[in-house]
């Protein structure tokens, strides 16, 4: 199992810019899986885990695989347990400069 670890500053950081980024196109800051997250009336978008960012797109496209080809993603196991989401991808900070893409991504999704 995946031990949960906090946030460092910069990725605090990098996840606060999001949500200042994303503020005008209703996204807001909730919680899930016991941190940080950014919704949408009501549907998840993404969350800080750790140093990475959670991001769910839809399963089956291109996008999800893009996602999956950064280095260091994988797909997302909130629970450690060997059990992860088809539609979420768990971003290395590595990467950060991808996460903003990623989220509209998900906001897109989440409209359709």
């Amino acid at each position: 199992m995946r031990e949960k670890t906090d946030p460092t500053p910069e990725a605090t950081a990098a996840f606060e810019a999001l949500v200042a980024e994303l503020a005008g196109a209703g996204v807001v800051e909730g919680s899930m899986f016991g941190t940080r997250a950014l919704t949408m009336g009501g549907k998840a978008l993404g969350c800080l885990s750790g140093d990475e960012l959670a991001v769910k797109l839809r399963r089956d496209t291109a996008e999800l695989e893009a996602a999956l080809a950064l280095e260091g993603a994988v797909l997302f196991d909130p629970s450690g347990k060997g059990r992860p989401f088809k539609d979420w991808v768990l971003v290395p900070g590595s990467v950060r400069e991808t996460w903003p893409a990623l989220l509209e991504d998900a906001l897109r999704f989440a409209n359709s």
